[in-house]
């Protein structure tokens, strides 16, 4: 008995003057998931940069004009846009001693002090949080929090400051803006996202809560420390205010207010760089423009060694807590 052999069924042909149906269709996608065009690619380079242009401009002008010589200056009419002449002669005034050197000294002596007292702080606090077993846990974080929206204010803080006798000295400087709030729930968030069975083994191997924290929790948290560490650098760097307030005496002055007193209107110049101004060897817009890169230089030097921890630092710590 032969076996029939079943021939596979041709799929009927369509009609003539209809188009088939077409048997998977993709699903629709938004707009910004498809492939931009030409013209879009053109657009957004554009305004990028239009962008590069607009933050790069400004500060070319500064560096070209503080590098240049008061003939230049004077025959440009103020800022230079191109350099006919370098010279360095307004850095070597401003830094060969005096108010202004004084001045940049105790900037950074402040910075580094102040960062490694408030990373200090910070790091013991959000660690001491990030511990849901820890002492009025939830307490001290509803203290801290509140904080954050209500403070005693500017009379209050300046009297608080004159009695414990630290108007007129640098601690002025850095114990009342030592600790913020956010970078130690940031810091708090980071720690508590370290895996909680790291900290039990070494628990269980006799090791305290200092022990892990030194040799755990910060080498695991080396990005987000770097990314705090650089928020409270640069707050020190460029902080004002404090000093107008508490500092009396001008040899105690960061850079950042010699830098507002010099550009100040109708504001007098040191002594040694008002008689070279009168005298015709410098000019008092190329010092202005020295001092703003000056101020500007260790911030722009020390944000790209940080900046690729700042995604993973800055999203981490800031999604749990």
């Amino acid at each position: 008995m032969s076996a029939t052999v079943e021939r596979p069924r041709s799929s009927p042909s369509p009609r003539p003057g209809r188009r088939p149906r077409a048997r998977w269709q993709p699903p629709e996608r938004p707009v910004w998931e498809e492939p931009p065009t030409r013209a879009g690619l053109g657009a957004k380079g554009l305004i990028l940069a239009v962008c590069c242009v607009a933050v790069l401009g400004p500060l070319w002008v500064v560096i070209v004009t503080s590098l240049s010589p008061r003939h230049v200056i004077d025959s440009a009419g103020g800022l230079v846009l191109w350099p006919e002449a370098i010279t360095f002669v307004n850095y070597q005034e401003l830094l060969g001693g005096g108010q202004v050197s004084r001045a940049m000294l105790v900037s950074l002596g402040v910075t580094g002090v102040g960062t490694v007292f408030s990373m200090g702080v910070s790091v013991l606090a959000a660690y001491g949080l990030s511990r849901p077993g820890s002492f009025a846990h939830r307490a001290l974080l509803m203290a801290l929090l509140t904080t954050m929206f209500f403070s005693a204010g500017l009379i209050p803080t300046y009297l608080l400051v004159q009695t414990l006798g630290l108007t007129d000295s640098y601690l002025a400087l850095i114990l009342p803006s030592a600790v913020s709030v956010f970078n130690i729930l940031v810091l708090r968030g980071f720690f508590m996202n370290i895996s909680q069975e790291l900290t039990d083994s070494a628990r269980i191997d006799g090791a305290g809560d200092l022990r892990i924290l030194w040799t755990i929790v910060l080498p695991l948290s080396r990005a987000v420390i770097a990314v705090i560490s650089l928020f409270y650098a640069v707050a020190y760097w460029s902080a004002w205010f404090n000093a107008m307030i508490y500092i009396d005496d001008p040899t105690k002055l960061p850079l950042q207010n010699v830098l507002m007193q010099l550009v100040q209107k109708n504001s007098a110049l040191p002594t040694g760089l008002s008689q070279a101004v009168n005298a015709g060897e410098l000019s008092a817009l190329g010092l202005q423009m020295a001092m703003m890169v000056l101020a500007l230089a260790p911030v722009a030097v020390a944000s790209p060694f940080v900046q690729r921890h700042f995604k993973k630092g800055m999203l981490i710590g800031a999604v749990k807590g």
